[in-house]
């Protein structure tokens, strides 16, 4: 499909566990190209789908995110004027947040690099291997991919390529473990674990959640505590990892 002067392929690698979504575009979409993921977490999901691209750059798009108007025109034009390799976008909500066990992956002034709306160059994201698989939960791969971006290259903040990110609520501890242990795998590979500079670094952000937090959970008016029970107790561990 040409549009704007862009040639695009559009390709949903679908992780489901049922056939709506492959029956959906072959009735609805037929431009788009549906393949079946590896069903093994996001990370993998997004390498596998880049795999499937034939074209110089990759958009990457999540299914829960709305791409406003403009959205892949702001980036051709970033991709022709600013000679960056990777681009993020502006991620924000429909409605102001209502609960504190509420989230969303909101970017709204760059450097986050958020997995949901982003641009790459597709040599530079094979020389990178796409994202890292071996995390045990979709929690720390989208900072870990910033991170060794940032390791070669500048990040593009790209004001007009806007997507909406629903609010979602969490359960509380039902994932702990997980975002625990893939805080500590982060760790690891970047050489953090055990460090004094690091064990300050994550006793102010213990600090900030305690404080500032509570702060916005006062403003919720106590809706979605043990949210922030969790959240206080997550940072109080990892002072320690």
């Amino acid at each position: 499909e040409i549009k704007n002067g862009l040639s695009v392929e559009v390709i949903v690698t679908d992780d489901s566990k049922d056939s709506r979504t492959e029956s959906l575009i072959a009735e609805k979409y037929s431009f788009v190209k549906w393949v079946n993921g590896p069903k093994v977490g996001p990370a993998a999901n997004r390498n596998f789908g880049a795999k499937q691209a034939t074209g110089e750059w990759l958009f990457f798009l999540d299914d829960d995110c709305l791409p406003q108007s403009g959205w892949l025109s702001a980036y051709k034009a970033a991709i022709n004027t600013s000679g960056f390799l990777v681009l993020e976008g502006v991620t924000t909500t429909d409605r102001p947040q209502q609960r504190f066990d509420e989230e969303a992956p909101v970017n709204i002034d760059g450097n986050r690099l958020w997995s949901c709306n982003f641009a790459i160059n597709k040599t530079f994201f094979d020389q990178l291997n796409g994202f890292d698989e071996t995390f045990p939960f979709a929690a720390m791969e989208d900072v870990d991919f910033h991170t060794r971006v940032r390791e070669h290259t500048a990040v593009k903040f790209v004001q007009n390529a806007i997507v909406v990110h629903p609010w979602r609520k969490i359960l509380p501890f039902r994932n702990f473990k997980k975002h625990l242990f893939s805080q500590i795998h982060f760790a690891k590979k970047h050489q953090l674990k055990g460090k004094s500079q690091f064990r300050w670094q994550r006793f102010k952000i213990f600090a900030g959640s305690v404080i500032g937090d509570f702060r916005d959970l006062i403003g919720f008016s106590m809706k979605g505590w043990m949210a922030y029970i969790e959240s206080c107790f997550l940072n109080f561990c990892l002072i320690f990892i």
